[in-house]
């Protein structure tokens, strides 16, 4: 029996070749968007918002790369400020800041390439008229991209959401966005509800 009216995704991997490196660049990228280390094993880091552990790098010699992984924050703003921050830390452009139609009517994205290859999006939902939130308008100001977890002074975060990795489609591929998976009008409403 179904009792979920909706299934959160709780955390995903993302296998490197180099956690060292892949840690200093996800630390500039993510750190951008509020997220730091929480929780590293050695062989394996887990990131987050707050206390969260959404977002895990783990060593893995034989890793391809090639994965598309999507992480979902409240403002356009901070989509730039990933690609800002992921771009200065060596990442490879794959679909700069901005509208992206085809995927919904206020799918504002920007996608970078990792050193091994994997496609990182940050994603928004906020339409471009929406105002940001009011942390965002008592006090809280960017230190600039290379962030690396700092907290912004005075903003509190919802925390980041991650989204669905490995979804492929044909438009727009080489900008390296996903297809929106298709759903009736009905069913977005309750999904972005019952968050």
């Amino acid at each position: 029996m179904n009792r979920n009216s909706v299934v959160a995704l709780d955390h995903i991997s993302v296998n490197v070749r180099d956690l060292r490196a892949a840690r200093r660049f996800y630390e500039a990228a993510l750190g951008a968007i509020g997220m730091k280390v929480n929780m590293d094993v050695s062989t394996a880091l887990g990131m987050g918002s707050k206390n969260e552990k959404i977002f895990w790098l783990a060593r893995d010699r034989k890793a391809a790369g090639g994965g598309h992984y999507a992480l979902r924050v409240d403002d356009r703003e901070d989509v730039d400020a990933f690609h800002e921050a992921a771009m200065q830390a060596g990442g490879k452009e794959n679909g700069e800041p901005g509208p992206r139609p085809a995927y919904g009517r206020n799918y504002y994205a920007a996608f970078v390439k990792d050193a091994e290859g994997n496609n990182i999006e940050v994603v928004c939902y906020a339409g471009s008229g929406s105002k940001p939130s009011p942390a965002k308008t008592t006090g809280a100001k960017r230190s600039g991209a290379k962030r690396s977890g700092a907290k912004r002074s005075g903003a509190k975060r919802s925390g980041v959401q991650a989204r669905g990795a490995g979804q492929r489609g044909a438009k727009q591929r080489s900008a390296g966005a996903p297809a929106k998976p298709k759903r009736g009008a009905r069913a977005g409403r309750k999904q972005r509800a019952a968050q």
